[in-house]
């Protein structure tokens, strides 16, 4: 699982993270909540001066060479934040407008203001070719006095003309490449604005429209107020099982056989697991013991013990089950 994070020649990394260290040990982990200002200082995303640049080709002929001018075409490019250097990034159209790095902080700078989440990661991909910039919303969400669900604000941007600047709210707190693909995939509301003159604009629009995934927030804590303070029985949850995972009468006795261990791992963790210790027996257990299953237990291909435990945190990081579990949510929600 490549985290592509920026890497550079001194020895440092793009990127930050406040107070806990992500998974690939690199940038640099803050003691506390960062300003917007300070997560660009110390994820080196400050100064790029991200700028169009005119696009030439070079033909060869039996004289020489001759430079021909690409119409309609530009190379991106930044000045490196370790050399000083012009950068080229990639190539965009004629219509294409940079959003600096300040932009994409003072956007979120904004946000923060008004919701009072504070910054939790920042870093660079690619080179410098895409940045990301995530924000903790200023409470968690508390099911049941014990089981803590966190949401973040995350902004993406690319230099590369590869992709919108995007902002999600997602229960994903990224800190590389695959989980920025997790958060998009699994976001629970998103805005996407993009590169053209008026992005701008467009960016204050998305920060009206995004006012709403606050109410989500509020809406998802209620529902599984709801679910933890309503009891599922054994057959109940088999129901939902069955009806995630149907087997027909005809079905091959494989088939069968899986639908019976599966059955017997998902009934042992609403039973039986830790991780419903405080919940056991409500219908908040019940979607947690799906979650489990599908993410952490769930069969996963690999020669070696080892390689089933990379695919399974492969499906985790990818968000593959994301599909799944929004049904269970909603077969097992009161």
């Amino acid at each position: 699982m490549a985290h592509e994070i920026e890497q550079f020649t001194d020895g440092t990394a793009a990127f930050a993270s406040a107070n806990t260290s992500a998974w690939h040990k690199l940038g640099t982990v803050t003691d506390g909540a960062m300003t917007a200002e300070e997560a660009m200082r110390i994820a080196s995303l400050s100064g790029w001066n991200v700028r169009l640049l005119p696009l030439t080709a070079t033909e060869i002929t039996p004289d020489g060479t001759t430079p021909l001018e690409v119409p309609q075409h530009f190379a991106t490019a930044r000045t490196h934040p370790k050399t000083g250097r012009t950068q080229t990034l990639g190539v965009v159209g004629s219509d294409y407008h940079p959003v600096q790095n300040e932009e994409h902080a003072e956007f979120l700078n904004l946000l923060a203001d008004e919701s009072g989440a504070h910054f939790e990661t920042a870093g660079s991909l690619k080179d410098g070719r895409q940045v990301f910039l995530t924000m903790k919303m200023p409470q968690g969400l508390t099911i049941g006095g014990n089981d803590d669900v966190d949401l973040y604000i995350a902004a993406f941007n690319s230099h590369d003309g590869g992709s919108a600047f995007r902002i999600v709210v997602t229960p994903v707190r990224v800190v590389c490449a695959n989980t920025m693909r997790a958060a998009i995939h699994g976001a629970r509301s998103s805005f996407v604005v993009r590169h053209t003159a008026g992005a701008k604009a467009r960016i204050a629009q998305a920060r009206s429209a995004l006012g709403l995934t606050f109410r989500y927030a509020e809406e998802f804590d209620q529902a599984a107020q709801r679910m933890i303070e309503a009891e599922m029985t054994l057959g109940e949850l088999k129901s939902v099982v069955d009806e995630l995972w149907p087997v027909k009468d005809n079905d091959h006795a494989r088939a069968k056989t899986n639908q019976r261990q599966r059955w017997g791992a998902i009934s042992n963790l609403f039973e039986h697991a830790d991780t419903q210790a405080g919940i056991r027996g409500t219908r908040w257990a019940g979607y947690n013991a799906l979650t489990e299953y599908a993410n952490h237990v769930a069969p996963a291909r690999g020669a070696t013990d080892a390689a089933k435990a990379d695919a399974r945190a492969e499906r985790v990081i990818s968000g593959a089950a994301n599909d799944l579990m929004e049904k269970a949510f909603a077969l097992t929600t009161v």
